[in-house]
């Protein structure tokens, strides 16, 4: 049980204390990350500086701001929730920064965290030319982050954003909302591409589930708090991929392209498909096991991609 000793209302007094005595907490309790933040010092920046409604990317001189008595004890609370409950942050604030977005979430859904944040910024570059992309597809869209950001980043395009999850549809439309995109972005209740209309894809870009039934009993509680469809995917974590493979020639454009998360199943669809050449992806800020196909080839291994469902 998590106590908090009465002396630190009255001696720590500033942001940089709070920020400094939650990830002392955070580290001492063993707090696992991984939801948007890597560090404990990172995480108790993000769930001090939310709590008090200040800006994550705050000047550094406010750091020496004195809280007051209320916001100190709110945020001895929520240090104390995230050290207890032992669940992703953004379930305690209600809030995820995608792709420099802000976006609701709760536990109906995936915390944002995707590397694929920082391609949607780049607009895809150089794999497409923007002023080419008319028609985005996000296959298990979770809070829609994906779909959203990629309505900024074309907003001359129109998105189609898929999920199984009726629950997961409910926190994508609040989002839709809270960004006032409903017309740019159109939500299908659909098992991939089964209820999707006869439409042809400049862009398919998807971050299903791609994790192993066994790593995943393996993975810290923080990551069970969140729902297991959305992250789990058979024994080898790539059921949901194969079949986004095998279908995705009807779909595409000609000069579309594939663009799929799959983690730290990266081998495992190497290994499955040794013939086919992913293109992995790099990015400056972290994060990998994303891999680009182009239409072309796709078309040219589908019957490999079909074969590997029988």
């Amino acid at each position: 049980m998590y106590t908090t000793p009465s002396e630190v209302l009255t001696t720590l007094t500033t942001l940089r204390d709070y920020i400094r005595w939650a990830a002392s907490r955070f580290t001492e309790h063993q707090v696992s990350f991984g939801h948007g933040t890597v560090s404990a010092l990172d995480e108790a920046a993000a769930l001090v500086l939310h709590t008090v409604h200040q800006p994550y990317n705050l000047a550094e001189a406010y750091l020496d701001t004195v809280l007051t008595l209320d916001e100190r004890q709110k945020v001895i609370d929520i240090i104390g929730r995230r050290i207890n409950e032992r669940v992703p942050a953004a379930y305690l604030t209600h809030e995820a920064i995608f792709a420099g977005l802000s976006f609701y979430v709760d536990e109906r859904v995936l915390v944002p965290r995707s590397p694929i944040a920082e391609l949607i910024e780049q607009r895809f570059a150089p794999w497409v030319e923007e002023e080419h992309v008319f028609n985005i597809l996000d296959l298990c869209t979770g809070s829609g982050c994906i779909a959203i950001a990629c309505a900024y980043a074309f907003p001359s395009a129109y998105v189609d954003a898929v999920d199984l999850s009726a629950d997961a549809l409910d926190v994508a439309e609040t989002n839709l909302g809270q960004h006032q995109l409903a017309d740019s972005v159109t939500l299908y209740e659909s098992d991939l591409y089964e209820e999707l209309p006869e439409t042809r894809y400049d862009i398919i870009v998807s971050n299903p589930p791609y994790v192993g039934l066994e790593e995943w009993r393996q993975l810290p509680a923080e990551f069970h708090a969140e729902p297991e469809m959305g992250l789990t995917a058979g024994v080898t974590g790539l059921d949901v991929v194969l079949r986004i493979l095998a279908d995705a020639d009807n779909y595409l454009t000609d000069t579309g392209i594939l663009v799929v998360e799959v983690g730290n199943s990266a081998m495992a669809l190497q290994d499955t498909f040794p013939e086919v050449p992913f293109y992995w992806l790099d990015f400056e800020r972290g994060g990998d096991g994303v891999f680009l196909l182009t239409a072309e080839q796709v078309n040219f291994y589908h019957q490999h991609f079909l074969a590997a469902l029988s």
